[in-house]
């Protein structure tokens, strides 16, 4: 599934930006509040997704 492997490339990106933030960079910080944005707009593609899917069958 497309969306889904979206999502998983999204979360890998991040982790770098993660740990720094959690180092006290604020700027990270900053990053990772916006791509935790995507994620979650993200995330709600994948259950639109799952949710298409199962109605169809």
């Amino acid at each position: 599934m497309q969306e889904y492997e979206a999502l998983k490339a999204l979360v890998d990106e991040i982790e770098n930006d993660v740990n720094k933030a959690e180092g006290g960079n604020k700027a990270a910080g900053t990053r990772v509040r916006k791509q935790m944005q995507q994620i979650k707009q993200s995330a709600q593609s994948v259950r639109n997704r799952v949710l298409e899917i199962r109605t169809t069958d």
